[in-house]
This record gives C-alpha cells, structure tokens and sequence, in this order.
C-alpha cells in the first residue's frame, strides 16, 4: 500500500533500453528506476520478445522481476517478433488493465494503456499510459480520442486519473490545451529549473509530461531525474510526480 498517502508516479521513454552508447541494456534501465523507487511506472517503447535464449528479450518481465513489480502490457505493434508498446509497472495491486486503440488512418499504431491501481481499501487510482504520434494531424484526433467519453471521461471511471507519457508535442497544441482543460497539468517550471526534457543530456523540448485531476491529487515535488546512469541508459530522462492523495470522505 502506499506510504503516508503519497504515491510517485514515473513517465520514461526507454528507447527499446538501448542508451547513448548504442547498446540494448534492459538492466541499465532497472537500475535507473531502482534509484527512482517509484510505485507506479509508466514506460514508453518496450519490446517483449518470448525466447528462452535470453531474460532480457522480454524487456518488462525481465525489469519487473528485477524489481519485484508487476507489469502491464499495452501491445500496439510486433517488433522482433514480440509485443511493442507502453507498459505499466507497479508495487501497487493491480484492479483493472485496458489498451486503448488511438491509431489515426495509416499512422504507426498507438495506444493508450489504463491500469487501475489500488491505493487503499477499494480505492483506485486510474493511470493512463501514453505515446503520441509523431505528426501535428495524428496528434489533434489522439487528443480528441482521449478526451472522450470511451477513455477519459468514461463514467465508469470511479477514482482520479493520471495520465502521463511520451506526447510527442514541443509546442502547445490540441492535444495538450484538451488535457489541461480536463486535467491539471504538471508544470515544469514551478519545480524545475528549465520546462525542457528531451534529449537527456542536453534538453532541447518538453516532450514528457503527467496531467492529473487536482480534486484528489496534490502534486507536491516534481523531478527530472538526472543521475549519471540516467544520462546514458535512454535518450529521454525519467520524470517523476510525487502526489499526496486527498482524504477519503
């Protein structure tokens, strides 16, 4: 369960766990959120291959165990003959788990993965997990499609939401002026020196970002984590939200 009410959350892009240094390391990474000690972690580009030849094929069961979390996957794509796409890890019970497709036309297959976390008796906390496309147009129906009555604002949403991930966005556009008229967006620059995250060593763009419904989340520390581990293991850095969660009525 969780700490004093707190619950830190982790948004990092992986990369495939191959670092600067070109080298696919699925241990560097479980090292990294090692020195995070996180409850729930949202990854970005993950390949999940089955083979006995080798644990870290399969790149969220083998960084899972190495942490003993659980794991979700949220499977868009084959690549190397396994699952591709976002995974969710958690120390947390897991209630409930959804993929949702958010592909536009012929586009590269994207998805947004939910998992359900419970952080007390039967309360939930609803995290989504998300990769944006590449294009502006892509973007505009993935920021429609989110802010929809089949993902965000699905009645049967009972508990805060999360939503957090890779959005490909450097600018304000619709994806995100939609996700802050229905979320509170975490900002940068009232916790951080700079509002830029990617790429690791030299950020040039903010292109990671966590939102969160302000009614029963108080975002409390926010942090772009920046070890020396860090700076190689992924192009992207991790960041981190550190939410103490409202009282229950």
């Amino acid at each position: 369960m969780l700490r004093d009410g707190r619950l830190r959350v982790v948004t990092y892009n992986v990369h495939k766990c191959v670092g600067l240094d070109r080298r696919t390391r699925p241990a560097r990474i479980a090292a990294v959120l090692r020195e995070m000690d996180a409850d729930v972690i949202a990854l970005q580009e993950v390949v999940n291959v089955e083979t006995p030849a080798s644990r870290e094929a399969h790149q969220a069961r083998f960084i899972a165990d190495e942490l003993g979390y659980e794991f979700r996957i949220g499977e868009n794509r084959k690549h190397k003959g396994g699952a591709y796409g976002n995974v969710v890890l958690t120390r947390l019970p897991v209630a409930h788990c959804q993929n949702y497709d958010i592909t536009w036309r012929w586009q590269e297959r994207r998805g947004a993965l939910r998992v359900d976390v419970k952080v007390g008796g039967e309360r939930v906390v609803h995290v989504f997990n998300i990769h944006l496309g590449t294009a502006y147009i892509e973007r505009r129906h993935q920021g429609r499609r989110l802010v929809s009555d089949a993902v965000l604002r699905d009645p049967q949403l009972s508990g805060p939401r999360v939503v957090l991930g890779d959005f490909n966005e450097w600018t304000h556009g619709l994806a995100s002026r939609l996700l802050s008229e229905e979320l509170c967006s975490a900002d940068l620059s009232r916790h951080l020196r700079t509002r830029r995250t990617y790429p690791g060593p030299l950020p040039l763009v903010h292109l990671d970002h966590i939102y969160y419904d302000d009614r029963a989340l108080k975002l409390e520390r926010l942090t772009l984590h920046r070890s020396r581990l860090a700076l190689v293991a992924s192009d992207h850095l991790p960041l981190a939200a550190d939410f103490r969660l409202a009282t229950s009525d």
